[in-house]
């Protein structure tokens, strides 16, 4: 189903329904968002790569159509808030689409993100042509209402992803400043209409910046065609004349004087948007979209994923029999900037870690403990990340097995399995990689379906090692890797090693989430008898 044509038709039918209903046209404004742009954007961004949602996204994108166009002939009000809900579940689905975008590298450039950024804001547009339609009380006017409503389909839908293509053609840092605007305006708009005149001001003057920053990187760039250059231009710059009447209307409002009213605003500024900035848009984006740039993964993904349990039997049906290792690095120094006297005992542990007994205390910080106990449910059969709860000093026994390379995909793979009491606390696949001169740890714990990746960079801190995901502008962090998905997490580690007294070695492993710490493991490992350096 091709839903340019339908939104092409649908321009005639929006011209029927204002020509026959006695609706001011432009009340029509929000309408022609439903029924013309987003149908038509929708078919530019599947035609690229839908994936699955190319199957039943234009199935459900024509229902939410003709419920839209429902809502306007049909007069009994129960009948179109249902009819509006079909809407608002269209928009999540849109949502979802661009929420299954932003999980696959090639779409996280930041050009990449505003188009992914616009269709997950659409939903909240859909939620207040919801809330317009079934007269909720939204402690707003009906009008401000439905204003919120065609603000999140124009400054928010249409505005981030215009951007997102323009990106396609120019990379440079006003574009990344005016794009990182363009992201965060629309909730600082909702904001400020909701709680503070004087932020409402100011998300305008964020607005400013954003807009006129893209009028001049349009007027630098390169467009496939003469008709596609200026009705891009054209497009951006209908923004730059509408801002500044939004800019008096904010100020009105914050400093009493209304020198600019809602009516004057629908008719000039909605509608000089609605066609000037949205139909040029959407036409001239048509005439050639810009190609999405190529993905480089430049991180080392183990390709060996588990089941619903993991434990020692994925290690073992991956094994390379032909191959043994003692430790988790074969040699220590390729972390190191300087050629080392004397092998330590830190680096013997991670070279001949076969030789050492660990011992463990898991201590959960206390906000985290109800979550730690659920995950413990699931952790427990699926051997894998399983903890204890517990923080009383443990055992953690184990192996280190060889794996077959071409099975990881990366070199020289060895599994470290780690017990206590028997049950396997921790299966993950250690290996190293080098990118832009830095040497990194790789490693690799099997999930589900998927892996999770920890990247780590080395350096020297006191008396000991310090291994880290955190403030990282490089490889390091910790990443979800699937089938056609690899994001990071928002979560980091740090793990610092240091010989305490002579043998003897201890280790904290400290975990955050959103910067927020959530587990702290002291480790005390000791060299088995017999074994020496």
């Amino acid at each position: 189903m091709n839903l340019q044509l339908i939104g092409l038709f649908n321009i005639i039918t929006l011209a029927v329904i204002g020509w026959i209903s006695s609706t001011n046209i432009y009340l029509l404004i929000l309408t022609a968002a439903q029924l013309i742009y987003v149908p038509m954007i929708l078919h530019l961004l599947l035609r690229e790569n839908g994936g699955v949602f190319s199957k039943w996204l234009p199935r459900i994108t024509i229902g939410a159509m003709t419920a839209v166009v429902a809502t306007l002939l049909v007069g009994d009000d129960v009948t179109t808030t249902w009819l509006a809900m079909a809407y608002w579940v269209f928009t999540m689905a849109v949502a979802l689409f661009g929420i299954s975008r932003l999980l696959q590298p090639r779409y996280r450039r930041i050009e990449e993100v505003m188009i992914n950024i616009g269709m997950i804001y659409l939903v909240i547009g859909g939620g207040w042509f919801l809330a317009s339609e079934a007269g909720i009380d939204t402690g707003f006017s009906p009008i401000i209402t439905w204003l919120t409503g065609v603000h999140f389909h124009y400054a928010a839908f249409l505005f981030p992803i215009f951007t997102g293509f323009l990106g396609r053609l120019h990379q440079s840092k006003l574009y990344r400043r005016a794009a990182i605007v363009v992201a965060i305006a629309p909730i600082f708009v909702a904001l400020g209409i909701t709680y503070s005149v004087t932020l409402e001001l100011i998300s305008v003057l964020l607005y400013i910046f954003g807009i006129y920053s893209l009028i001049l990187v349009a007027f630098r760039t390169k467009f496939a065609n003469r008709l596609q250059r200026w009705l891009c231009r054209i497009s951006f710059s209908a923004l730059g004349v509408t801002i500044l009447f939004s800019l008096m209307y904010a100020y009105g409002n914050w400093s009493g004087q209304f020198t600019i009213t809602i009516d004057f605003m629908l008719q000039f500024h909605g509608v000089t948007n609605e066609l000037a900035f949205g139909l040029l848009g959407v036409i001239g984006w048509s005439l050639a979209v810009p190609s999405a740039k190529p993905f480089e993964q430049k991180i080392p993904v183990s390709h060996i994923r588990g089941g619903w349990k993991i434990g020692e039997g994925v290690v073992r049906k991956h094994e390379d029999s032909s191959k043994s290792y003692a430790g988790l690095v074969d040699d220590m120094a390729v972390f190191s900037e300087q050629a080392r006297e004397e092998k330590s005992v830190i680096d013997d542990f991670y070279e001949n870690t076969v030789n050492y007994r660990l011992y463990a205390r898991v201590k959960w910080l206390n906000w985290f403990k109800p979550f730690a106990a659920i995950f413990r449910l699931i952790s427990k059969g699926m051997q894998q990340l399983n903890l204890p709860l517990r923080s009383e000093r443990v055992e953690m026994t184990g192996d280190i097995l060889a794996i077959d390379d071409a099975k990881d995909s990366r070199q020289n793979v060895r599994a470290w399995i780690r017990k206590v009491d028997g049950d396997t606390v921790f299966v993950a696949l250690y290996s190293i990689h080098s990118n832009n001169g830095i040497t990194f740890t790789n490693i690799a714990l099997p999930l589900p379906f998927s892996t999770m990746v920890g990247v780590l960079r080395h350096s020297k801190k006191g008396k000991g090692i310090q291994l880290t995901s955190k403030k990282s502008t490089d490889d390091a962090g910790i990443y979800l890797a699937g089938k056609k998905m690899f994001f990071r997490l928002p979560i980091d580690e740090t793990f610092y090693v240091e010989e305490s007294e002579k043998g003897h070695l201890t280790a904290t492993h400290r975990m955050w989430i959103f910067s927020i710490p959530f587990l702290r493991i002291e480790y005390d490992i000791e060299r088995k008898r017999g074994e020496e350096i």
